[in-house]
């Protein structure tokens, strides 16, 4: 049976966050392609895991023999996480842009999961699992446009998750979500809707190809 990891970041409950539609429709996708597999689901808006600390950080470059209690109590929610992540068939995360880049409880997450010598580097322990990224925002900062150079969330995610990780990296869109709230991007209205039904379609598509490769 497949695992999917599925991790929301939207501060945003369902209903009133993008990023959470869309994951959304991804999960109910995969959902009808494995009525029987597992989903462990993180909602780091709710739950955040802690930021990295000295002892988590430094715990992951001593043998665990020589960890000291702070340590090893520090590296044992980092390695939890750390585990999740490997034993997962396909990962789907939600990361809105909040001021040009990733939530910063998305970010300790990955701090937490980026480790040298086990999940980066050489080793890359999570290397080719499919990772499916809803990355909403605001605005457009597609190329082309005037804010293309702030865009900070997919340059991120992918030196971290594609390049460190080498993991089999997929973006997902939602774009100009503040357009039914700004007046001042009424007329941008339409464009945001196409963007939010090019997206939810995209996820149900991409949950279906994923889960395809992973029965064949």
């Amino acid at each position: 049976m497949a695992t999917l990891l599925h991790i929301d970041s939207s501060v945003f409950p369902d209903g009133a966050s993008a990023s959470r539609s869309v994951t959304a429709a991804f999960r109910k996708a995969w959902n009808e392609q494995h009525p029987d597999g597992t989903v462990i689901y993180r909602d780091l808006a709710t739950n955040p895991v802690p930021h990295l600390t000295a002892d988590a950080h430094t715990a992951g470059f001593v043998d665990p023999a020589a960890h000291s209690p702070e340590q090893a109590a520090a590296f044992a929610e980092r390695a939890r996480l750390i585990e999740e992540l490997e034993r997962a068939d396909a990962v789907l995360i939600g990361a809105p842009m909040y001021n040009y880049s990733i939530p910063s409880t998305l970010k300790a997450w990955l701090d937490h999961v980026v480790l040298m010598g086990r999940t980066a580097g050489e080793t890359q322990s999570a290397k080719g699992i499919p990772v499916t990224i809803v990355a909403s925002r605001g605005g457009s900062y597609a190329p082309g446009t005037p804010r293309e150079g702030y865009e900070y969330v997919q340059n991120y995610l992918t030196a971290v998750l594609a390049d460190a990780l080498g993991m089999d990296l997929h973006f997902i869109v939602p774009e100009l979500t503040m357009a039914p709230h700004n007046p001042a991007m009424a007329e941008l209205v339409p464009l945001f809707e196409a963007s939010r039904e090019r997206a939810h379609q995209d996820a149900a598509a991409k949950a279906k190809e994923v889960a395809e490769r992973l029965a064949a």
